[in-house]
């Protein structure tokens, strides 16, 4: 009798320990996972005016949701004179690949201009000061922070919220000058209405470069290492 009372006794204990042990892994595993970051810091420079400031893409990957939380300060300046002066703050939130939500807000010389996007059905659906623009939804906003931004004809300016027809060059291999050091990098031109863009791409799909032609010169970003 009383052997038998200790294995119900020792047996007792043993199933608790399993049964705990149990709970913490079912507990465990229905944590998400943490989110994978990196950030990417570029100098941005003019090719009239010279250095104008920096521009920030922070992108968090959690599952199949990836977020990109973009930071620019622009000061173009000629003779100690401020010309003008531009900060933007946007998220832009993808599932897999499609664009699920955008909110921007940008600031040039004291005007805001915000710009909201939510996916509807099968179509990406922008509000901005010029009102309601429904676009498709394989739409991009033109922000390059991936080889996955440009595998789209469509393309949502960031500041106005404007889209866009373009057409993005297949990529080729090149060498570009990365602060000093020759980079190997696969570039490609997207060429729009509005704007034209070249970006350089290194081996890690890291947007190491890209440039923009508007009506006042190149503005080039450059990846700070």
């Amino acid at each position: 009798m009383q052997v038998l009372l200790n294995k119900r006794r020792y047996g007792g204990r043993a199933s608790c320990g399993l049964s705990r042990a149990a709970t913490l892994l079912i507990a465990m595993a229905a944590q998400p996972a943490a989110a994978e970051t990196r950030q990417l810091v570029y100098d941005v420079k003019h090719s009239v005016f010279g250095d104008i400031g920096t521009y920030t893409n922070l992108i968090e990957t959690s599952g199949a949701i990836i977020t990109i939380k973009t930071v620019a300060h622009f000061l173009v300046k000629a003779l100690g004179v401020g010309l003008h002066r531009e900060e933007a703050q946007r998220v832009e939130q993808f599932q897999g690949d499609r664009l699920i939500f955008y909110h921007g807000v940008t600031v040039k010389n004291g005007d805001s201009i915000e710009v909201k996007g939510q996916a509807k059905g099968n179509n990406f659906v922008i509000d901005s000061p010029s009102g309601t623009i429904t676009a498709p939804a394989s739409v991009k906003p033109a922000n390059p922070w991936s080889v996955r931004s440009i595998d789209s004809t469509t393309m949502m300016r960031v500041d106005t919220g404007k889209v866009e027809n373009v057409k993005v060059s297949p990529g080729h291999d090149t060498n570009i000058t990365v602060e000093g050091a020759s980079t190997p990098a696969k570039e490609y031109d997207v060429t729009g209405p509005s704007n034209n863009y070249k970006i350089w791409f290194d081996k890690s799909d890291v947007p190491v470069m890209f440039q923009v032609d508007d009506d006042s010169g190149k503005v080039t970003f450059t990846l700070k290492k």
